[in-house]
């Protein structure tokens, strides 16, 4: 199998495998070759593989869609993504910072709904003591 994961700027992993495993909003998975075609999209993740000389790589991803085609081909289109050799700090580090991050974002969307909604009481208010002053 091939698997090839790649972020906006780069393609971050592009190597042969035996097999790979993910997680989705439903759990973690497994792929081996042969698989059927299959989409799912990742959120704050790691994917982790074993290649054809036995050894196991990681990467974490943070919101990604990944696809198998063909029972061959292995694709995760990722928005960030982060290579490493150590599960463990891949874990503690990176995904700590992915959750933060998504934090941050909700965080960010919130003050700008609470914005947008003071603009239009403040749009609302105007009309309605606009429409006073002339009467009607």
């Amino acid at each position: 199998m091939r698997l090839r994961i790649t972020s906006p700027t780069a393609i971050v992993v592009d190597c042969d495998i035996v097999s790979v495993r993910a997680e989705d909003a439903s759990g973690g998975f497994g792929i081996l070759n042969g698989h059927a075609d299959f989409l799912t999209v990742l959120e704050v993740s790691v994917v982790s593989w074993r290649s054809l000389d036995g050894k196991s790589g990681y990467c974490a991803v943070r919101n990604g869609i990944l696809t198998v085609s063909g029972g061959e081909d292995v694709a995760v289109a990722t928005r960030e993504a982060h290579v490493g050799d150590d599960l463990e700090k891949l874990e503690a580090e990176v995904l700590a910072g992915y959750r933060q991050h998504r934090e941050a974002e909700r965080s960010s969307r919130t003050a700008s709904a609470k914005l947008r909604m003071q603009a239009i009481r403040h749009m609302v208010e105007a009309l309605q003591g606009g429409s006073r002053e002339i009467g009607l």
